[in-house]
């Protein structure tokens, strides 16, 4: 499984630590973050990641920056991407189950390495159950195929 990942400035040690933790475990793993600590702007690498996911380029998609909110925000703006920030590892394992998530974002200013690498765990582990949520999802994607404007 190929697993694209992206990070800002305050993500590249936590990326780095990722990424191994992932080759470890036999993931084939696509970088698309900065590999410097000099300020940069995260919507970047949300694009990069989206645009990897959706193409079919990676299978899933791993996004970090300070909290994981901007970098995830940018990612969702990719029609296809079902982008989830999450700090503990409940939800990422239902994000998956429950909302078919393709991307996982966090925060490396939220999480220490530890959590990190167990929510990655969990979204990895888990598997979409379909069902009464694939509904969900087929309504979540035609809001977006509508674009919707207020």
């Amino acid at each position: 499984m190929k697993i694209a990942i992206g990070n800002d400035h305050a993500a590249v040690d936590m990326k780095n630590e990722i990424s191994e933790y992932l080759k470890e475990k036999g993931y084939e793993v696509i970088n698309y973050g900065t590999d410097t600590n000099e300020s940069c702007h995260y919507p970047i690498y949300g694009e990069k990641v989206g645009v990897a996911v959706t193409s079919g380029e990676a299978d899933l998609g791993i996004l970090i920056c300070g909290t994981g909110v901007g970098i995830s925000l940018a990612a969702n703006k990719v029609e296809g991407v079902r982008a989830v920030v999450c700090s503990e590892p409940y939800t990422a394992r239902l994000s998956r189950q429950h909302n078919n998530t393709n991307i996982l974002a966090f925060g490396a200013r939220v999480i220490g390495i530890e959590m990190a690498k167990m929510i990655v765990d969990e979204w990895l582990g888990a598997e979409f159950m379909g069902g009464k949520h694939a509904t969900r999802v087929e309504m979540m994607m035609d809001i977006e195929k509508r674009k919707i404007h207020g």
